[in-house]
């Protein structure tokens, strides 16, 4: 089956630097030229991904970028096929708003909503929003809320009572037509029972391939003992050029501009995170730029100072549509892509390897 690739939209600000991206900083620095999240710059990003096939977007959430639920509804009528991916947290949203707010946003983009879950793995963050549960409790709250939500999206009415809610005559005016597939991602144990349980999509960030090869081998055998397929993504980004050398020496200069200081409190603050995925990723280049190409063009340098995320496909068209090509046979058929600039790096990705993939019959 042909892969599906999504673009980002950089709702924190975007720039040729990756400094200043941290979801688990409580401040980022501001680089030189960096480009306001207004509204006008966003549509620009969005109308390109429109513009160059991508399936759609993802708009992140958190307290270090714009509301993703605004920014959406602000861009659909910007665009006219593409998918918005909304990224939000159970327990900030009761889940009958939370059903209602996705219902009405479907109607009026006309199908056009996905959903992407995020349970939330930083205390200090989510404690900025007022919730107080750790880790495991956040991801039992998800389980609740997905059943209600669920629920109340299948049927006409629901009654639920729960260690964390309690509805009674929940339901919505009109359920969303199509019902929006639902993206989650998490590395911990209780997110991969979320996964198989209830979502349709599981992403992970972008690891050497047979690590997240078998991390997926585990969620589809728990999906599977539940009678549930889920088909899987993953999150990179991309740097492509014509020449392998062209992309590595942007990827020098990303590395370059960072100082000591700031890859040492970092590394320092990531390697503390309740989030296990979090974890993983400062695990893979440990704060040490000597070993970045941690598997053939696949590169940790921007984990070295962003949160989330932390790898990026690295090198000519043609060997990141191969990397492409490697995780697609393993199982992986949605990729959700970024770059810095997001603007260029569509165009570079759309116009320099989308071709080569769909001369594979992956991409469409």
């Amino acid at each position: 089956m042909p892969a599906k690739f999504f673009w980002f939209l950089p709702t924190t600000g975007d720039s040729r630097s990756i400094v200043g991206g941290s979801h688990t900083s409580s401040h980022h620095s501001i680089t030189a030229g960096h480009r306001k999240p207004t509204r006008r710059y966003l549509a620009e990003i969005a109308r390109a991904a429109d513009r160059l096939g991508f399936e759609g977007v993802l708009t992140p959430t958190g307290t270090w970028c714009e509301d993703a639920w605004l920014t959406t509804a602000a861009l659909l009528s910007e665009t006219e096929r593409l998918k918005f991916l909304v990224a939000f947290r159970p327990g900030l949203v009761p889940p009958t708003l939370a059903a209602q707010q996705t219902a009405t946003l479907q109607r009026f983009s006309e199908g056009r909503v996905l959903l992407n879950v995020v349970s939330g793995g930083d205390d200090s963050e989510q404690r900025r929003f007022g919730d107080w549960l750790n880790h495991d409790e956040r991801y039992a709250r998800t389980g609740e809320f997905l059943h209600i939500v669920n629920a109340i999206w299948r049927q006409e009415s629901v009654d639920f009572t729960g260690n964390y809610y309690k509805v009674e005559d929940a339901r919505v005016s009109a359920p969303p037509d199509p019902l929006p597939q639902i993206y989650f991602g998490g590395s911990s144990p209780p997110a991969l029972d979320i996964a198989a349980e209830f979502v349709d999509v599981y992403l992970t960030w972008g690891e050497p391939p047979q690590v997240a090869a078998d991390k997926i081998a585990k969620v589809r055998g728990l999906a599977e003992s539940r009678g549930r397929n889920v088909r899987f993504g993953i999150r990179l980004h991309t740097i492509s050029r014509a020449t392998s050398e062209a992309a590595w020496s942007v990827a020098d200069e990303l590395v370059n501009e960072l100082t000591p200081e700031q890859i040492a409190n970092a590394t320092a603050l990531h390697s503390r995170s309740q989030s296990e995925g979090q974890r993983r990723m400062t695990a893979l280049h440990g704060g040490r730029l000597d070993h970045l190409e941690i598997y053939p063009n696949l590169w940790a340098g921007v984990g070295l100072v962003r949160g989330g995320a932390g790898t990026a496909l690295v090198g000519s068209h043609e060997e990141v549509a191969k990397l492409i090509l490697e995780f697609h046979a393993l199982g992986f058929e949605e990729f959700i892509l970024s770059g810095y600039p997001h603007l260029e790096e569509a165009y570079w990705f759309a116009e320099g390897v989308l071709p080569i993939l769909r001369r594979q019959g992956v991409a469409t």
